[in-house]
């Protein structure tokens, strides 16, 4: 019997062939896919030569959709969000296909599988155990399916797989049921690594990799870096840095009791400037477990944070820090949305779009806010804005008006109560 007619694909499971190169992966693969009449292959997707590759990974879903995706293939770097296909190294490809893929497969929909040969193949093995973990959340909560194919073990703990089918070539094969129990673990790695003091140096190795692309970090107090063993690669950094003077929400969570007081502000308080995981672990749970360990270490009663981050991505809420609510639109956007609603539009209404492709005065509006953040976070503003589609910059506007930045605040006293009763 075929080693692909002893599998059953089903919604939220992942089915992995694993054996050596000839052990007959892929025909195993060319089984299933012959066995439903529609089917996405991961190494069959393709990208158009003249646009940037995260203007094609889900153009249909709204930014946070597409990052939250993009972030699970490990495709997570605006610099790589801007170039062409044809630009990216082997590994990149394989990370964007991924991508474009799954984004497809829940936009599509249907009961056939996503296929996937030479799984992670072409990836550093940190960064495969990574894809391999976030794939087994991202498939157990949106409910997909996939069949994928590889000839390295060690994806095995971290893919967590509900079924394994080991190949032999001709020899027969081996199928493990692995019983799958959907609870959530730390990634595979997760013992190696250490948090260590680091310094302001130590940042220049992943300046690049943060979203605004800057190196002023203020004036910096603490750093803390987590690396892989005690001499390994950093994988990622967080910045405490003495706080502004004066921030409405702070005000208002502490009833006015650093308001006027520089020196209470700069005795009793830190912010956190930076945090920055590597590409390669974003997404595994080890942000807020940075954030979570050092926050005691940093040495005032207090501690916050503004980041837009947070409006979909909740590591500061899982490190212990209290979420204070948001602040409003920066004056730019607010404009943005003063000058629609003048013009009796609604960036929320179902006719946006539309009017986007039909009004220059509209679409000049939409294209400013866009061109603007592409610009201060991964340029080409003026190329990108000029190729999209009236659609895409719909709705990248809607993301971007959508994005305020949210307070954060740690207190020293109150995070000790919790533990004693936790």
């Amino acid at each position: 019997m075929a080693a692909g007619a002893v599998v059953t694909p089903a919604p939220g499971r992942i089915i992995l062939f694993l054996g050596p190169s000839g052990s007959g992966k892929s025909s195993a693969l060319a089984n299933v896919e012959g066995r439903f009449a529609a089917i996405c292959r991961v190494d069959r997707v393709a990208f158009a030569p003249d646009a940037a590759v995260v203007d094609q990974i889900a153009p249909w879903a709204t930014l946070n959709e597409a990052i939250e995706i993009m972030t699970a293939c490990g495709f997570s770097q605006p610099q790589l969000w801007v170039r062409r296909f044809a630009e990216l190294s082997d590994g990149e490809r394989f990370r964007a296909r991924l991508a474009r893929a799954i984004a497809l497969q829940v936009h599509l929909g249907g009961e056939a599988p996503l296929l996937c040969d030479e799984f992670c193949t072409a990836l550093h093995r940190r960064a495969a155990k990574a894809v391999s973990f976030n794939l087994r959340r991202l498939v157990t909560r949106l409910g997909l399916s996939m069949v994928v194919a590889s000839c390295h073990d060690d994806v095995v703990s971290d893919l967590r797989p509900d079924m394994v089918v080991r190949l032999h070539g001709n020899g027969p094969c081996c199928v493990e049921s692995t019983g799958f129990d959907g609870k959530r673990r730390p990634i595979s790695f997760h013992r190696r690594l250490r948090i260590q003091k680091g310094g302001k140096r130590d940042y220049q190795a992943f300046a690049a990799m943060h979203y605004r692309a800057t190196d002023e970090l203020g004036f910096v107090d603490k750093v803390f870096v987590m690396r892989e063993g005690r001499e390994g690669e950093l994988l990622g950094i967080i910045v405490y840095a003495h706080s502004p003077l004066e921030l409405a929400l702070r005000n208002k969570a502490t009833e006015g009791r650093f308001s006027r007081h520089p020196q209470r502000v700069n005795r009793s308080l830190r912010i956190i400037r930076r945090l920055v995981m590597h590409p390669d672990v974003r997404g595994c749970g080890l942000g807020h477990r940075l954030v979570a360990t050092t926050l005691p270490l940093v040495g005032t009663e207090y501690v916050e944070c503004l980041a837009t981050m947070g409006s979909f991505n909740p590591v500061f809420e899982k490190a212990g820090m209290q979420r204070i609510g948001k602040y409003a639109l920066c004056p730019k956007r607010k404009a943005a949305l003063d000058a629609l609603r003048s013009l009796d539009v609604d960036p929320h209404g179902r006719a946006f779009p539309k009017l986007v492709a039909r009004r220059p005065r509209v679409r000049a509006i939409v294209a400013r806010v866009v061109h603007e953040w592409y610009t201060s976070t991964t340029g080409g503003g003026d190329a990108r804005v000029a190729r999209q589609s009236p659609q895409f910059l719909a709705q990248t506007f809607r993301g971007l008006v959508g994005a305020k930045p949210v307070y954060y605040l740690w207190h020293k006293k109150s995070a000790e109560k919790r533990t004693r009763a936790a």
